[in-house]
């Protein structure tokens, strides 16, 4: 059986109560982490409280490196390179910096589906039905989160991650989200092992051969999230 063009697994997270359209937002300058977390804190607060809508803020941060909250020391290879933050999101160590979509997704899973895994699910999902926008085909893998595509010109078994998830709930609201590779340099991942995965590498849209600008690049996220999340709203 050929595999879908589409993820045939892609999970309903439309909202099960009445819920306004999640608010779309979008940085146009380098946002340093450390605000980022701040800034999400404060949503997440709201967000819980019935004080804010539902959020999604599309970033690219400096060059900097995060380390999860099951990220090993040794997966550091050059700790010196970039800044290095401690963050209490889910995974391991992961580098963000220019020309990556960051994308914090901050929703309310009360007003829709209280399942961590199927949330996961569901952001991988978006993932793959974003690429399937350009044909190509992003796969999930049991046994690691993330979005990878083959690489079958490199190798039979080569494969590539173009995009981490990291995600942290609290009150049942999710914060931090997916790091998109549009086309940052790929050489900057050379300072860590991604994600605590030595035996593949990483992509981007741009190294698949795909000069997709970060604007286009938006738009497309922005139509397949509404058809997994429901509509959004320009803030």
């Amino acid at each position: 059986m050929s595999a879908p063009q589409r993820d045939d697994l892609t999970p309903d997270f439309l909202p099960r109560v009445p819920t306004p359209p999640v608010d779309w937002i979008i940085s146009d300058t380098l946002v340093p982490y450390q605000d980022a977390v701040a800034e999400m804190d404060r949503c997440v607060a709201a967000i819980a409280a019935g004080e804010m809508r539902e959020r999604v803020w599309l970033l690219e941060h400096p060059p900097l490196y995060t380390a999860g909250t099951s990220a090993r020391d040794e997966d550091l290879v050059d700790p010196d390179r970039f800044p290095v933050f401690a963050t209490g999101r889910g995974g391991q160590h992961t580098y963000h910096g220019p020309g990556q979509r960051v994308a914090y997704v901050m929703l309310d899973l009360k007003r829709r589906e209280q399942d961590v895994r199927a949330f996961v699910a569901a952001l991988e999902a978006w993932v793959i039905n974003t690429l399937w926008s350009y044909h190509v085909r992003g796969e999930r893998r049991e046994d690691r989160v993330g979005v990878w595509v083959r690489r079958p010109e490199r190798g039979a078994t080569v494969e590539d991650k173009i995009a981490a998830i990291g995600i942290r709930l609290r009150k049942w609201v999710t914060f931090h989200g997916i790091s998109f590779n549009v086309d940052p340099d790929l050489d900057h991942f050379s300072g860590i092992v991604p994600c605590g995965i030595s035996e593949h590498g990483v992509t981007s849209l741009v190294d698949l051969g795909l000069p997709v600008s970060m604007a286009e690049n938006d738009m497309v996220l922005r139509t397949e999230f509404e058809r997994i999340f429901g509509p959004t709203n320009t803030l």
